[in-house]
């Protein structure tokens, strides 16, 4: 989907396709059939933007075979989607039975990440539409937090240096000019966007950048305003924002409450969960510890990192952190610039939600993919944006 901004530039919005399972080019491909088509013709649009996720083999595949990148194109244009990002934080194996730990691997500090996101790069510059320059792709930021120590420090920013060498030798080669965004995570050597600005400082180039997730800002209890302030004080450029919000608990000493959220502690995924405390943010890795004894103090609310659906709010007595993502949102897209031409919907949890809130068929899930997609567009049209044919 397409929006006029104010100030004549076109904005992007997507929705990321990590929310269906697929590890090869065969898989992608079924993905667009029958689930990205039907998202859009119940949107009623003749063209809809989505934010490819492509695994290690899908990649690898696209960038040897050049028919089957063409293939791919003509898929896109045939089915009526468009792509101007990727998401290329995870690797492989996302619709596993257990992801947790694994999504961060390999890292920036292994070479097989700095391969990859070249691979990533390189086929976004030939499957962007042919009157877009531009693209994005996020990925993780540098490393999980327990092993990273200074000699894989320093192995990341080589890469990430690497990398931006490459970045530019495409567009010199392809006209296409695509950026990488390091996504700020919780428990991450970045985790929030403060932890951004030093690493992105001594790498010094504009082809590396932040994506801001707007649920992993919120689980870290960052005012939107104040974060986006630091990054264009240090002169960090925003790539990309994933709009997607988190599961809030006003007030987890209560046993109603750990209730619902026990329900919302899963296997596949890791839901970091934080609170503010006098002393500072204080967090646990899963929900499932946050939950269980005296690991995380209970007198202030605390928020989990599970992508909750944004035009849906969890029952009471939990809500979502909706209003944190409207906030950025009025930031990112709503002065006289955007500070970001590419927002993707990433709620790649509907089917880790308790039993009675996963859909049950594709036609819900497309149907609920629609929901959110329609609820964003309204926030863009409500900060004076058009929607575009």
């Amino acid at each position: 989907m397409r929006f006029r901004h104010p100030d004549g530039s076109t904005v992007h919005l997507a929705y990321c396709t990590n929310v269906h399972p697929a590890e090869t080019l065969d898989g992608v491909l079924t993905q667009l059939r029958d689930h990205c088509e039907p998202v859009r013709r119940r949107l009623g649009r003749d063209r809809l933007g989505i934010g490819l996720w492509l695994a290690r083999d899908a990649a690898r595949t696209l960038v040897t075979d050049p028919s089957a990148l063409r293939g791919l194109r003509t898929e896109l244009d045939r089915r009526g989607l468009e792509v101007v990002t990727l998401n290329g934080f995870p690797y492989e194996g996302f619709g596993a039975e257990e992801v947790k730990y694994r999504v961060y691997r390999p890292d920036w500090a292994d070479p097989e990440r700095l391969v990859h996101t070249t691979d990533l790069a390189r086929v976004l510059a030939q499957l962007l539409p042919d009157d877009v320059t531009e693209g994005s792709v996020s990925t993780l930021p540098l490393a999980w937090r327990t092993v990273y120590d200074d000699d894989r420090a320093q192995a990341a920013r080589t890469a990430l240096t690497t990398l931006a060498e490459r970045l530019d030798a495409l567009h010199e080669l392809t006209g296409r000019s695509i950026r990488v965004g390091l996504e700020p995570e919780p428990g991450c050597t970045v985790e929030t966007t403060a932890d951004a600005v030093a690493p992105l400082s001594a790498i010094g180039h504009d082809r590396i950048g932040i994506c801001v997730d707007t649920c992993h800002l919120a689980t870290s209890f960052e005012d939107p305003d104040t974060a986006l302030d630091t990054l264009a004080r240090a002169g960090v450029r925003v790539v990309k924002s994933q709009l997607s919000a988190a599961l809030h608990a006003e007030h987890p000493h209560l046993p109603e409450v750990r209730k619902a959220l026990a329900a919302f502690d899963e296997p596949r995924f890791l839901h970091q969960t934080r609170t503010r405390t006098a002393a500072g943010l204080r967090g646990t890795d899963d929900l499932g510890e946050a939950l269980t004894g005296e690991a995380l103090p209970d007198a202030a609310p605390w928020r989990a990192h599970f992508h909750v659906p944004l035009h849906a709010d969890p029952a009471a007595p939990l809500t979502s952190t909706l209003p944190v993502l409207r906030a950025a949102l009025t930031r990112l897209v709503g002065g006289p610039h955007p500070l970001t031409h590419h927002l993707e919907v990433e709620t790649y949890t509907w089917q880790a939600l308790p039993p009675e809130l996963r859909p049950r068929a594709r036609a819900q899930l497309a149907d609920g993919i629609a929901a959110e997609l329609t609820l964003a567009r309204d926030l863009l049209t409500d900060l004076g944006l058009k929607e575009l044919p």
